[in-house]
């Protein structure tokens, strides 16, 4: 599949760390324009250096998902500098513990914001573009979309969320041509937990019992993540769409501990 995504325009979310950099990396690799956004503009230079290297056409954006017009801007940046988009991946995310009787309702809607309502604006702002290219969408998602896991709880209806704005969106799209798919990961090690507040001395603890609740015995790599992504985007996937894709060693297999 080499160069199979030569002059194709690919946007990212996220793309500044963990899954959605490796996303763009992926990509590149593949020889596609890659639009990686993020809110980190060092972040986002090495972003710029990693799609070169990989071989890919860069052009990043510092933008806060979160803003519609910011998102607005990003779009039209794309098809300013590219002409088109083919690809869009909500890869941005973010996460922060809570449960149901201590979760406020800043952290409920600041959890929304980023997981859920920045990827249903991306999708409906991006959705024109796509229908010209028939192209196609793919949502970063968790297992926790699929199955319920204590003290995480609005991160957990957040993915629940992207799951069902998954399929309802493909279901709507399908006539138009373009496919909606989402990848459900289990534990990746990213910087999102400690981002959302986790001590690197808890991350080390919590990748460790990580191994025991997967089945099979380790955490994953955000590029395993990525081939999964580029995947359900590429040619070879021409018949899949509203589906989500459990890729979490396992986990969603098992009861929560």
């Amino acid at each position: 599949m080499k160069d199979s995504f030569a002059n194709k325009v690919v946007l990212v979310t996220g793309a500044t760390s963990g899954i959605g950099h490796a996303v763009a990396v992926k990509f590149a690799q593949e020889s596609a324009r890659v639009v990686a956004l993020g809110r980190n503009q060092t972040a986002l230079h090495e972003v710029e250096t990693a799609v070169k290297n990989a071989g890919g056409e860069p052009l990043t954006l510092a933008i806060d998902v979160t803003d519609g017009e910011q998102v607005q801007r990003a779009i039209d940046e794309t098809l300013k500098s590219f002409g088109g988009l083919d690809v869009l991946v909500n890869a941005a995310g973010h996460i922060s513990t809570g449960s149901i009787e201590n979760t406020s309702l800043s952290a409920w809607d600041a959890m929304m914001n980023v997981n859920l309502r920045a990827a249903f604006q991306l999708m409906q702002m991006a959705a024109p573009h796509l229908i010209k290219t028939k192209g196609n969408i793919v949502n970063v998602s968790s297992v926790t979309g699929l199955r319920s896991f204590p003290g995480v709880l609005a991160y957990c209806v957040s993915k629940a969320g992207v799951d069902q704005l998954t399929r309802c969106a493909a279901l709507e799209l399908a006539p138009k041509g373009v496919r909606v798919n989402a990848v459900n990961p289990g534990v990746v090690v990213t910087e999102i937990h400690k981002r959302g507040g986790m001590s690197e001395a808890d991350y080390e603890k919590f990748l460790e019992h990580s191994k025991t609740t997967h089945p099979l015995g380790r955490v994953g790599d955000p590029k395993e993540i990525a081939e999964l992504v580029f995947y359900l985007a590429s040619e070879k996937a021409s018949w899949i769409t509203g589906a989500t894709y459990q890729i979490d060693g396992g986990r969603a297999l098992t009861c929560a501990r």
